[in-house]
């Protein structure tokens, strides 16, 4: 990441920017925690913010570079999820995903000459606990793979023991910018694929288990978040007024139904330090109607966690969920699995 001068920032001031010319100003393409307070803490440093905040806002968003005033009112952050194009409710990820995107395929390649014997072909796959390994030359020359099911085919057919007699010619193999939903067939027909980077080596095997792997770390937060706005609008949705879900929509969209509110909209319902008064008074008597012998206050406090983190992964970041937002969400689905 790079920073601008000051004086480079603050002649943003008023400006409207896409985001990615935005990110760009800073010498970045992502939004991870690091580099979003780096950026944060650079604009406050001369009087700026940005509307939608960028942090959270979609990747096609333009952003208004604001002065920070003192009497400047706090925009809802709902706002920015409601008016945010790639967070729009049952939103499927925008970004494609590549096969380089699973980690297998960047941790190279082990590989054995044409000339090797066979034993010693054998020896290193036992060693390792391989089930193929690449035949190389020059370290991008494919000459084939060895699996333990060709050898395997070599002993029915009566062939010599030999790596040549062993060899796959014709193994599967996939450039690394290729869109990995369109490779799944080959892996299931042949249990893996080697990955060719973009010079031309090969960067890595991604095996059936890779993919399995990967699916799990991608995949379970959507469900997981999925499971807990079903349980919550469920819940919500049966027990309070809808004169009191009214009351945290927009003017334009007051429908009084659960199922036109986002996250923000459900922390507004239950949250009672909020700035009007009014929304929370009606929030003190939603939690009363709920009847959760839990702490409202750390209640809150978690669901306004799972709001941050589903707007994370609703941007499908290739990097899977870190640890800690994945445990939050485990123990938020739990909590929600007991009192609903």
């Amino acid at each position: 990441m790079q920073t601008p001068t000051n004086d480079e920032l603050r002649t943003l001031a008023g400006k409207k920017l896409p985001l990615p010319d935005f990110l760009a100003l800073f010498g970045t393409r992502v939004r991870n925690d690091q580099i979003a307070l780096g950026i944060n803490q650079a604009l406050r440093g001369v009087g700026l913010t940005t509307l939608p905040d960028f942090t959270h806002c979609g990747s096609r968003a333009d952003i208004h570079l604001l002065a920070i005033e003192a009497d400047e009112p706090v925009v809802p952050e709902e706002e920015s999820e409601e008016t945010d194009d790639d967070l729009t409710r049952g939103a499927l990820p925008t970004q494609s995903f590549r096969i380089a995107d699973v980690p297998a395929a960047n941790n190279g390649v082990d590989s054995i000459l044409p000339n090797t014997p066979l034993t010693e072909a054998t020896y290193h796959m036992r060693a390792k606990n391989y089930s193929q390994l690449a035949v190389l030359e020059n370290g991008s020359t494919l000459r084939g793979v060895v699996s333990w099911e060709s050898i395997s085919l070599m002993y029915e057919l009566g062939k010599s023991s030999t790596l040549a007699n062993a060899m796959i010619d014709d193994p599967p193999v996939a450039e690394a910018h290729q869109d990995f939903f369109s490779l799944l067939p080959m892996v299931s027909e042949h249990g893996y694929l080697l990955v060719r980077g973009g010079n031309g080596h090969f960067s890595g095997i991604v095996t059936a288990s890779d993919i399995t792997e990967r699916f799990e770390a991608t995949a379970w937060p959507f469900f997981m978040v999925g499971e807990i706005e079903y349980r919550l609008r469920k819940c919500l949705g049966a027990r309070l007024d809808p004169d009191n879900i009214r009351a945290v929509q927009w003017k334009n969209k007051q429908t009084g139904l659960i199922t036109d509110l986002m996250f923000n909209g459900y922390v507004k319902l239950l949250h009672t330090g909020q700035q009007d008064p009014a929304l929370c008074a009606k929030a003190a008597e939603n939690w009363t109607e709920l009847g959760w012998a839990v702490s409202r206050n750390q209640f809150v406090y978690q669901l306004d966690r799972v709001r941050d983190i589903r707007n994370r992964i609703a941007h499908f970041d290739p990097e899977p969920l870190p640890p800690q937002y994945a445990e939050e969400l485990r123990q938020f689905v739990r909590l929600l699995r007991q009192l609903t």
